[in-house]
């Protein structure tokens, strides 16, 4: 069984540590984990490593957020990886920091990876495993909250939630999505 694992964020050291890029370093947590070293690709970062006898593929697209979606079906084709068996880590505004919810589809609910990723890989049916950065910012500057750096108290706190979506990508490609929603969601 193979499972592409996808970070949403965005290239470059002026967004490597912001709230947009919560998918991006949750991967790099779960490779550096497995010992496996990330390559220039195609459209993306890539790396992969094998748990549980399954093999888990890695992208971090290069494609800047807005069109992930570009990058997600190269790789779901290049790979033969059905939709059900990927999994797209996004962050997400309308959680608590910290909370974390997998859910087997659903809508973008206006964010523009997810949007694009739907257009370009037909329609809403994928997992997806959002994580909370919270929604802290005043009306009209939801996109310099997402674009923003995370607050020293959320860098101390980050790994606890990190070390929870990994648990719950390995058990999404061991245990299955409905395994893993009974367990992890709350």
């Amino acid at each position: 069984m193979k499972y592409l694992i996808v970070g949403l964020g965005n290239i470059g050291p002026e967004y490597e540590l912001t709230r947009h890029n919560v998918g991006f370093l949750t991967l790099d947590r779960l490779a550096d984990k497995f010992g496996a070293a990330w390559k220039s690709n195609r459209l993306a970062f890539t790396t992969d490593f094998k748990h549980k006898g399954r093999a888990f593929h890695l992208i971090k697209p290069t494609t800047y957020m807005n069109l992930s979606g570009k990058a997600v079906n190269y790789w779901m084709k290049e790979l033969n990886i059905p939709k059900e068996n990927i999994l797209v880590i996004v962050d997400d505004v309308a959680l608590p920091f910290g909370k974390l919810r997998m859910r087997g589809k659903g809508s973008a609910a206006g964010h523009n990876g997810l949007k694009n990723i739907e257009a370009l890989c037909g329609g809403q049916d994928y997992p997806r495993l959002r994580f909370g950065i919270g929604d802290d910012f005043p009306k009209g500057r939801q996109v310099d909250y997402v674009l923003g750096r995370w607050t020293q108290q959320e860098i101390d706190e980050l790994p606890i939630f990190m070390d929870k979506a990994i648990d719950m990508t390995l058990s999404f490609g061991t245990a299955g999505i409905n395994m893993t929603m009974t367990q992890f969601n709350d």
